[in-house]
């Protein structure tokens, strides 16, 4: 697990944000920047980078590697403190507090500011990057990758997706984003995959998810990663969160990829409420989802 930063960040200084903007763009060149290079990245002198350098490594904000030559690169930490310190500064957010959800491709971190907001951190590419490369579109016109451009441009890709949806789909509200990091509503409500429906919820809580994918897809968007673990269930309904690898209903394969997701949340359903789930042919249901034709599962 990565570690939260909120300490590390009020203890730096002007320079060491420097220092870790330096070895941020020069490892849009080369996974390991070398040590010669970050003077000139950071625009700070030799001296002062090596003591930047020692500051930022004992925070564990930068990793050292000996290749061919000294190289270093920042760690996951590095870049959550230049992007929270870029929503301080904005004064998006004041603090952050404990963690929400931590998974393969993002934590997410309760934060203070003049609304419950949470924190989330994409973490695509860094230890699953060849599959990530692999499954992600954003990733498919780039030669030199790191997982610094995959992560951003997740966060890029799942802020501008919120932005498209918000209101008029249930998800949480988009507040503000940079780097690989997004500020969004805090969503209260139990994990669908957690949750524990009466006999009596089952059909209801199934329509209303449905009803929020065909919402998207009326608005431009398939999530194309449905399941029961992207969807809050409370008393005001339900909210789908986690839209990085969300596509547009022009994509070549948003039909597979609705009918898929149809297929996900039925299959759900149907393994822990089997008595209560109704049988439902995922394709045919996609299709009214698409076309504006569902009225519900009843029966």
């Amino acid at each position: 697990m990565v570690q939260n930063v909120a300490t590390q960040v009020a203890e730096l200084e002007p320079e060491d944000f420097h220092l870790l903007s330096g070895v941020e763009h020069g490892m849009r060149f080369s996974e390991w920047v070398a040590a010669g290079k970050i003077s000139e990245f950071s625009r700070l002198d030799g001296e002062e980078v090596d003591y930047r350098l020692d500051r930022c490594m004992d925070r564990e904000l930068v990793e050292r590697k000996t290749i061919q030559y000294t190289g270093y690169r920042l760690t996951f930490e590095g870049y959550d403190a230049l992007a929270l310190h870029a929503f301080a500064e904005r004064e998006t957010v004041d603090g952050v507090g404990a963690p929400l959800g931590v998974g393969k491709e993002s934590d997410v971190y309760e934060a203070r500011s003049f609304e419950p907001l949470a924190l989330k951190y994409h973490r695509e590419g860094y230890t699953n990057f060849r599959e990530v490369q692999k499954e992600r579109d954003y990733t498919a016109d780039r030669e030199h990758l790191s997982w610094l451009y995959t992560a951003r441009k997740a966060a890029e890709r799942e802020y501008e997706t919120l932005q498209g949806l918000y209101p008029d789909v249930s998800v949480p509200k988009p507040v503000d984003q940079n780097r690989h990091a997004i500020v969004m509503e805090r969503v209260d409500g139990v994990e669908l995959s957690r949750a524990d429906l009466t006999p009596a919820q089952v059909v209801g809580v199934l329509e209303l998810v449905l009803e929020e994918m065909a919402a998207a897809h009326a608005a431009g968007y398939v999530h194309a990663d449905m399941s029961e673990y992207n969807v809050f269930v409370s008393a005001d309904g339900v909210t789908v969160f986690d839209w990085p690898q969300a596509v547009s209903t022009d994509h070549d394969n948003s039909d597979e990829l609705l009918e898929r997701d149809v297929e996900n949340v039925l299959g759900y359903f149907e393994r822990k409420y089997p008595n209560e789930t109704p049988d439902l042919d995922a394709g045919a249901l996609a299709g009214a989802l698409a076309d504006d034709s569902f009225d519900g599962v009843a029966g």
